[in-house]
């Protein structure tokens, strides 16, 4: 009977016991300072890949148009190359202005800097036309043209591009070129591509090949082979629209055979490309508003140049 209750008594300390111990280890758990550490991984997050954003693109159209008609030498004009100048710098890319007189009007080329290689120059103009000279309505082709196409799209995508691009990717030294006075021509005597021409015939390095973006936010987008372009470079441009499931909206035929800002480039010998929508109703007209342009038609566009610079 003694020998049975010694027994009962020690295996009630014994619980005890135990119990307390697990209290002070589940205590000492929450408190993270009684149990004994056990090695962890350290987990490093990959950075998220940044992409071409089409929204973040025509954000960037809608904030030229709010500027209004933004025509060589008129104080939008200014303020829009202004405004390009800013959004580079914060992106972090050298800028370098290239002023130059044409028609008695100061003009200002902006090349935003990036990478290095061979030099790779991505191009489109920010000026917009005076007169809408292509208006249905008589009355209205004395006003000016809004651009919200044929302009802001094309600069929308390279301000979009210097955020999204991956700089320690690039195998070419990238300059986002923003050509002044393109769209003036036929008007008093103006020509068309007069910045480009400038820059072309200034250049103290040959590029490996140019692209230019014109008019290729329509939401109706419709991008054709230009006639004139290099065809070793469209269709490597091709490829990559393809290779991303773009055919419907990059069609792999010639259409339009265009004097544009690759044209000078090409008259020095330099691979050039014109990616452009010239299928567009509202070109030289007062319709020329964002309601035309189209975030998914941006991203398109941009993230083909993208493809085409990082791999």
């Amino acid at each position: 009977m003694r020998r049975t209750l010694l027994l009962s008594l020690t295996l009630l300390a014994l619980v005890a016991a135990l119990v307390a111990a697990a209290r002070t280890y589940l205590s000492g758990a929450r408190r993270g300072s009684a149990a004994a550490p056990t090695a962890t991984a350290t987990l490093t997050p990959t950075p998220a890949a940044r992409l071409f954003d089409g929204a973040a693109a025509y954000a960037q159209v809608q904030a030229q148009v709010e500027i209004g008609p933004r025509p060589t030498g008129s104080e939008a004009g200014e303020r829009t190359g202004d405004y390009i100048i800013e959004q580079l710098t914060a992106a972090g890319w050298q800028v370098e202005v290239q002023e130059f007189t044409y028609m008695e009007v100061t003009c200002r080329n902006i090349v935003g800097k990036a990478g290095s290689g061979p030099v790779a120059i991505i191009g489109a103009h920010y000026d917009t036309r005076r007169l809408a000279d292509n208006d249905p309505d008589p009355a209205k082709r004395s006003e000016p043209v809004l651009g919200a196409n044929d302009g802001a799209s094309g600069v929308a995508v390279l301000l979009e591009l210097a955020r999204s691009l991956e700089v320690g990717s690039l195998s070419n030294e990238v300059w986002l070129a923003f050509f002044d006075a393109e769209d003036n021509g036929r008007l008093d005597g103006w020509e068309f591509i007069a910045g480009s021409t400038y820059m072309a015939n200034n250049l103290t390095v040959t590029p490996a090949f140019v692209i230019v973006l014109d008019m290729i936010g329509d939401a109706d987008q419709q991008i054709y082979k230009e006639y004139s372009s290099t065809p070793e470079l469209q269709d490597r441009v091709w490829a990559i629209a393809k290779g991303l499931g773009y055919e419907q909206w990059f069609i792999a035929r010639p259409r339009w055979s265009m004097l544009d800002d690759h044209t000078p480039f090409l008259r020095r010998g330099i691979p050039a490309l014109e990616v452009i929508d010239f299928d567009y109703p509202y070109w030289h007209t007062t319709e020329d508003i964002t309601d035309k342009v189209s975030a998914d038609a941006l991203e398109r566009v941009g993230r083909v140049v993208e493809k085409l610079l990082e791999d």
